[in-house]
């Protein structure tokens, strides 16, 4: 790993951390976000509101041995579930995991988040549900590991948001858009039976062209 790629990949957790306090995907401290550079990840420092992070104050944990290599402030509570998911699913570059209302009134209210448009389906895919599980414990951390090798977009009941990405753009994006999904699906359930895309419309989009098609997305989201 060199100096350079360490610090974009700061930069770029800087940068996303903000926005996502800017578009009220969390409040206070919570939320957490963390990135891999090389055989490390850059994660938020616990007690940190998001905004407040600067580019130095990203804690370095290895991902291996999990020995955190910056003493001076503790990494996030929530260390063991970025982790794991490094450790499960070895093409994960980022995680985002955030308390998006919208999100979180879903999961008081379903099980489900139906495929509801084609950005939807084209960005994000089938998303899971965890049941509740007490934050900031292994009983978490290993209920999202069982999920990231299928799933890059994932609900915790009660709780919030996991997004994952093959960078941190990717992920941050994810959750954008099911946060606007959950908002959407029960806005439309509140005045009727919402009409999803049926299964044949959904594999309609995933067969187009669907990587260009995702990469266009991600270029208008810049």
């Amino acid at each position: 790993m060199t100096v350079q790629l360490e610090q974009q990949v700061r930069e770029e957790l800087t940068k996303y951390a903000r926005k996502t306090v800017a578009k009220g995907l969390v409040v206070g401290p919570g939320g957490n976000i963390s990135a891999k550079a090389g055989n490390i990840m850059l994660l938020s420092p616990s007690g940190f509101a998001l905004e407040d992070i600067e580019p130095e104050q990203w804690i370095r944990v290895e991902i291996d041995s999990g020995n955190v290599l910056d003493q001076e402030v503790r990494p996030s509570s929530e260390v063991l579930m970025h982790l794991f998911a490094y450790r499960v699913n070895p093409d994960i570059q980022a995680i985002v995991h955030t308390h998006p209302a919208h999100c979180i009134a879903l999961t008081l209210v379903s099980k489900e988040l139906p495929m509801l448009f084609p950005d939807q389906a084209a960005l994000v895919g089938d998303i899971a549900f965890v049941p509740y599980v007490l934050p900031t414990t292994d009983l978490l951390a290993n209920a999202v590991a069982e999920k990231v090798g299928d799933n890059n977009s994932i609900l915790l009941e009660n709780h919030g948001l996991v997004t994952t990405g093959k960078n941190l753009r990717e992920a941050y994006y994810r959750t954008e858009v099911v946060e606007e999904s959950a908002k959407v699906y029960l806005a439309a359930k509140a005045v009727g039976e919402p009409k999803v895309l049926t299964d044949a419309e959904y594999k309609e989009i995933q067969s187009l062209e669907s990587e260009a098609y995702r990469v266009q997305l991600l270029q208008k989201m810049k």
